[in-house]
């Protein structure tokens, strides 16, 4: 009988400082993950010196608690799995040096992950993934479609060419002056409103699977200046609904063109606003009518950035022979098709 792979997963390229341990790449034995929000609430959004002193205070104490959550020391560890970008250079380092300490400690051989393959690896934690696939993914600073052969093989057939879906939402919550992250307020909103109100769709160049939402963005704020100037006042639920309206129809159309493109046979959601409502609706209604493309949906607590995606992929990684050294670094820019 074959023994067990135990990967311990590390990742800390934002506001969460997570650590996880999963088992054969697809069963999550502990995940365990400490927000900032509260602390970057007040800023409206996320000050990347505080979050690096935030990880440096709270990475060994979630370690240790992932190990003993799973009922396990690190000598029952096979490999590490660390986030080494993209993401804050400093809030990163502090997950790398920590992850390269433990695998120098111990002699545990270390992989570095990148976090959008993480986010899409998110998804083998309920179900195994069947390739040829795509996946959406959309996060505070990403929106993309990517197309994947097999295991570790990234092709990146869309991407936005100015603001992320994610960041999209959080400056019209700002408008709106909703609490950062603006996300789950402006879902919560769009639910009580109706989408009456005219907002632009970008759907580029024809065929393009690009995406951008700064003019969307914009027209949303021009509309509040607009009427205020003229002393009307517009239902802030209507104007997230219309807004939210927008995004979701854009992202879907896109996701459905692209699966039948590319004949997939999976399409899974991934990022942080995959825990978005409306685009869960939106997405499940459409391939309803695809039987032949089986969706794949995460929970909300592995949609939001978390340590047991990054063991996820960086369980296939190792299993592929993929090592990182002690030279390992931040890269804040790293790119996924590399």
């Amino acid at each position: 009988m074959e023994k067990d792979l135990l990967v311990l997963g590390i990742e800390t390229s934002c506001d969460e400082t997570a650590a996880s341990v999963v088992k054969n790449g697809k069963e999550i034995i502990s995940n365990i993950v400490a927000s900032q929000i509260e602390s970057h609430k007040r800023f409206g959004g996320v000050v990347p010196e505080l979050a690096s002193r935030h990880h440096v205070e709270e990475i060994t104490i979630v370690i240790d608690e992932a190990l003993e959550q799973a009922n396990i020391t690190m000598k029952d560890i096979d490999a590490i799995a660390v986030t080494e970008g993209p993401g804050l250079v400093g809030a990163l380092l502090v997950g790398v040096n920590a992850a390269k300490a433990l695998a120098f400690a111990h002699q545990i051989p270390l992989v570095g992950v990148h976090h959008i393959a993480g986010h899409i690896y998110a998804n083998r934690l309920i179900s195994e993934l069947k390739f040829p696939l795509l996946s959406l993914v959309v996060s505070g600073g990403h929106t993309e479609l990517i197309f994947m052969e097999n295991h570790g093989s990234f092709q990146v057939i869309g991407e936005t060419r100015d603001d992320a879906a994610g960041e999209a939402y959080d400056k019209v919550a700002r408008t709106l002056q909703l609490p950062y992250p603006g996300g789950p307020h402006i879902d919560r909103l769009a639910h009580e409103g109706k989408p009456v109100i005219d907002l632009p769709r970008a759907w580029l160049e024809e065929g393009s699977y690009d995406f951008s939402f700064s003019g969307l963005k914009s027209a949303v704020i021009n509309t509040l200046h607009n009427a205020e100037q003229r002393g009307e006042i517009i239902s802030p639920e209507d104007l997230a609904a219309s807004f939210q309206a927008s995004v979701i129809e854009v992202l879907t159309e896109k996701t459905i063109r692209a699966a039948r493109e590319y004949e997939v046979k999976q399409v899974l959601l991934a990022g942080g606003v995959a825990a978005n409502k409306g685009l869960r609706a939106s997405l499940t209604s459409a391939f309803d009518r695809m039987p032949n493309v089986e969706l794949v949906i995460p929970p909300l607590y592995l949609c939001t950035d978390n340590a047991a995606m990054i063991a996820a992929a960086g369980s296939i990684l190792f299993e592929q022979g993929k090592r990182g050294g002690m030279e390992m670094n931040a890269h804040p820019g790293l790119d996924i098709e590399k």
